[in-house]
């Protein structure tokens, strides 16, 4: 079978797998690429499966003024810039020994080698320069049918690497349709005590991809019936997070709303100083009772929509037709008074800072309606 894919049609690339190949060796873009390329989605990056060992990669890719670097390569793995362009190019190899985290690997001969140590079927098709598709493990029968499937042995795929776990349900939720393979799902249910002995950075990078997709709810579930999702985010509820999804249309999916959405402990998550604010403010500012236009000026618009659209889920409805005006209203007003305005009456101190709060309180309570005129007649006092 031959596929029209535009990673085929770049020069750079089409140098890459020529000089590769110019001795004999083999060479193939493989795994995302390919499944992506065949669904008519966006490719962002492009690997390379060659028969060629890392050092020959290397020295190959100087002698041609390629840009090589070793950033995996005690995994096979050299990452190759031509023009700019960057390429991952892996050697075939095969797992001597695994502990469910890492690999050690040895260099294999053959795609069919490669192939089999890999996780799941669509992620196992190979093209070569010409566009022709190798299919070693029959993917593209579940790609078609948007089936995710582990090679070989579920539990023996997983035991290999728990995070495959959380990848089988991620993937599920970006690629998959209707229910979750029924074999996949009862292996993955099985070992997912597994998924404990995961890092958090890794568990992390898998829960935010899955929870960006358009739709992830349907997904969670199974990961909830799977007893998954127990592991990663304990005492999570899924029961906002379909009223969620149709208030969120015709917004892009964040998966920062998402987790507000549904709860529970964070623990086994790492997160950045700015996520952990993020979730600080919104759980604080939810459990106050104001106005979107308000919420959008104290912590900005992207904070408010995301309330907006979590209380929409909560009270069952959709949400306001007039949400962007509010959170542009209120993430446009500015407070018309400064310290200068309260000057000789109050004196910089604690006192002036207080009379300034109390003010903006004022305004923001009248929705921004009041003046500087206004607010100034409202001016205390000063204690002496």
């Amino acid at each position: 079978m031959q596929i029209d894919a535009a990673f085929l049609s770049d020069a750079r690339t089409q140098s890459l797998l020529s000089a590769l190949t110019a001795d004999g060796a083999q060479a193939y873009v493989v795994g995302g690429a390919v499944r992506n390329a065949l669904l008519s989605l966006p490719v962002d990056d492009v690997d390379i499966a060659t028969s060629l060992h890392p050092d020959d990669v290397i020295a190959l890719s100087n002698a041609l003024g390629f840009s090589p670097h070793p950033t995996g390569v005690e995994h096979g793995t050299v990452t190759v810039f031509v023009e700019g362009l960057a390429h991952e190019v892996t050697t075939f190899r095969t797992d001597v020994s695994t502990d469910g985290r890492r690999a050690t690997v040895e260099f294999a001969k053959t795609v069919e080698e490669d192939a089999a140590r890999r996780d799941f079927t669509m992620n196992a098709l190979y093209v070569d320069a010409s566009g022709r598709l190798l299919d070693p493990v029959n993917g593209l029968p579940d790609l078609k049918a948007r089936k995710v499937r582990f090679i070989g042995m579920a539990e023996a795929r997983i035991r290999e690497d728990y995070l495959r776990i959380l990848r089988f349900f991620r993937f599920h939720a970006r690629f998959g349709e209707g229910v979750p393979d029924p074999v996949g799902l009862s292996a993955c249910a099985a070992l997912a005590d597994g998924v404990q002995g995961l890092s958090s950075e890794r568990i992390t990078t898998e829960l935010t991809k899955l929870l960006s997709v358009a739709k992830p709810f349907n997904t969670l579930r199974a990961m909830q019936g799977a007893g998954v999702q127990a592991h990663v985010i304990p005492q999570a509820s899924l029961a906002l997070l379909d009223g969620l999804e149709r208030a969120e249309f015709g917004v892009s999916p964040d998966w920062r709303r998402r987790l507000l959405a549904l709860g529970g402990q964070r623990d086994r998550l790492r997160l950045s100083k700015a996520d952990q604010r993020y979730f600080e403010t919104a759980e604080r500012a939810l459990a106050s009772a104001e106005t979107t236009q308000r919420r959008a000026y104290r912590y900005g618009p992207d904070i408010a929509r995301d309330l907006a659209l979590v209380e929409a889920a909560i009270l069952r409805i959709p949400p306001s037709a007039s949400l962007n005006d509010a959170l542009a209203y209120g993430a446009q007003a500015r407070f018309p008074i400064t310290a200068q305005d309260l000057m000789p009456t109050f004196k910089p101190g604690r006192a002036l800072g207080q009379e300034l709060k109390r003010l903006e309180e004022l305004w923001i309570a009248s929705d921004f309606t009041l003046d500087q005129r206004a607010l100034l007649q409202s001016v205390s006092s000063p204690d002496v």
